[in-house]
């Protein structure tokens, strides 16, 4: 007697189940809960919220009193991907193009501090940051230092957020810089551009779905970062990630921290959609 064979496209799903499981308890339920909590009523007992449905954490959220927060927020992101952008590209031009044999060595070492929890490393550079720390007395040599260090300004917030993402740039960088075709570059040479007008009109071209793939991916995760800005930073550095996380803790109120939680994804969502389908590749 024959054996009948799984249809392949039943095989193919099959093979979903288990990652589809996953997504489903530990992603979907919890944004569910997140969303239903966001139009809940504020309740100081054991249960934080209670009914009826309402859209007042909404209103709260969209306050005018929070609009700096919110700009505060989209111009850390922004700068720190702009800063990862500018340090990570001749760093993966470089590794892609002339490292060779120490192309591996060079990519792991990209991806050393993941080795280290994130949140020891931010403790680190607030130690060195700090009025005692190595960097103000290094300055202090050459009469730069800063009363109280460099904690607690906008700067801190900035360097944390580009250390801890900027190998998220480097890599997809990398893989844009490998799969360019160097003799376009030979060309334009030939025809006469300097390196000038060959990088912005034949390099950054080619690169180009690579810069969209990283900077989205330090932009997503820095916007709704709120380790780096509570220890590196200070009320005057909140962001929507640290209000949200406040709401949850000491404010005890889970509606409109759901609710900032709710309209930060969104946003997030809008920008994945202005992305469009460009540099899907790399990604």
């Amino acid at each position: 007697m024959a054996r009948r064979r799984v249809p392949r496209w039943l095989a193919a799903n099959l093979l979903l189940l288990p990652a589809g499981f996953w997504l489903a308890v530990f992603l979907l339920v919890p944004l569910a809960l997140v969303v239903e909590y966001s139009f809940a009523t504020r309740d100081t007992g054991p249960l934080r919220v209670v009914l009826p449905w309402t859209t007042r954490a909404y209103r709260t959220a969209l306050d005018p009193a929070f609009l700096p927060i919110f700009g505060r927020t989209l111009t850390y992101a922004g700068l720190t991907a702009l800063a990862c952008l500018l340090l990570g590209f001749p760093l993966a031009w470089f590794i892609a193009r002339h490292a060779g044999r120490f192309r591996t060595a060079l990519l792991a070492a990209v991806l050393v501090p993941f080795w280290a929890s994130y949140l020891a490393r931010i403790y680190a550079w607030k130690a060195l940051l700090d009025g005692e720390g190595l960097v103000n007395r290094l300055l202090g040599l050459v009469g730069l230092d800063r009363d109280g260090g460099f904690l607690l300004t906008d700067g801190a917030v900035i360097l944390g957020l580009t250390y801890g993402f900027l190998p998220f740039m480097v890599l997809p960088l990398y893989v844009a810089c490998e799969r360019f075709d160097y003799r376009l570059v030979e060309a334009s040479y030939d025809l006469g551009h300097g390196r000038v007008s060959t990088f912005f009109r034949v390099v950054l071209p080619g690169v180009w779905p690579g810069v969209l793939a990283g900077s989205l991916l330090v932009l997503v995760p820095a916007a709704g970062d709120f380790v780096t800005p509570k220890l590196l930073g200070g009320v005057d550095q909140s962001t929507f990630g640290s209000v949200i996380d406040d709401q949850f803790r000491g404010g005890n109120n889970w509606p409109l921290g759901s609710a900032m939680a709710v309209l930060l994804l969104l946003l997030v969502v809008v920008v994945l959609m202005l992305r469009g389908r460009r540099g899907e590749d790399v990604l």
